[in-house]
């Protein structure tokens, strides 16, 4: 692979900021991250404003496409904090698909994908949201080959689970690991691509 010139980065995003560095409204940026990007970066398959986690940042253009463009699905797994304990019957049908409604109002059944009910995870610092359960709740590890808009939050809705956080935990091989919410950390071009399964011709 010869080398590009381009640089990567992944970043945990934290709660409460959205993947964009410009933006109309009145929101909390990439930007106010503390470090100095370089010009023609951008995010490649954002996180929404109420999730947290790995978060890919590049000057390459090309790599959205050949992440979730390409024909080869590529695994994205997430930590989800839902309400109320989740059954057997239910992580089942979410191992199998579900129902969803997608954009356009039409209905989609999801892709099998992998769940598992998981411990609350150690050491996973509050995101400034959470408040006393009075109800219980139940931690899930989800890892999905697609990614339509909200899909994880209206995959647990459709089976009555409120998701009240989510964390992009890794694709593929790229892992979010000991990265602290808030932090960047700078990825070697050819390991990025390794870890990502993804070819640059």
């Amino acid at each position: 692979m010869r080398p590009t010139g381009h640089r990567y980065f992944i970043v945990n995003k934290p709660y409460g900021m959205v993947s964009q560095f410009v933006s109309s409204h009145k929101v909390r940026l990439l930007g106010s991250l503390d470090f100095d990007f370089p010009e023609g970066i951008h995010a490649v398959g954002r996180l929404d404003n109420y999730s947290e986690g790995l978060l890919i940042l590049t000057t390459n253009k090309k790599v959205t496409k050949l992440l979730f463009e390409d024909t080869m699905p590529h695994r994205r797994t997430y930590l989800v904090k839902v309400k109320y304990q989740v059954s057997e019957e239910s992580l089942e049908k979410l191992r199998s698909g579900v129902s969803i409604r997608i954009r356009g109002g039409g209905q989609y059944t999801t892709l099998p994908c992998q769940a598992e009910i998981i411990q609350p995870p150690e050491d996973l610092p509050l995101n400034g949201t959470e408040k006393p359960e009075y109800v219980p709740h139940t931690w899930l590890r989800l890892t999905l080959t697609e990614g339509k808009f909200h899909q994880v939050r209206k995959m647990v809705d459709a089976l009555h689970h409120r998701c009240v956080r989510l964390i992009r935990e890794s694709i593929e091989e790229l892992e979010l690991s000991d990265l602290a919410p808030g932090e960047v950390r700078e990825a070697e071009e050819t390991d990025f691509f390794r870890r990502l399964r993804i070819r640059w011709e």
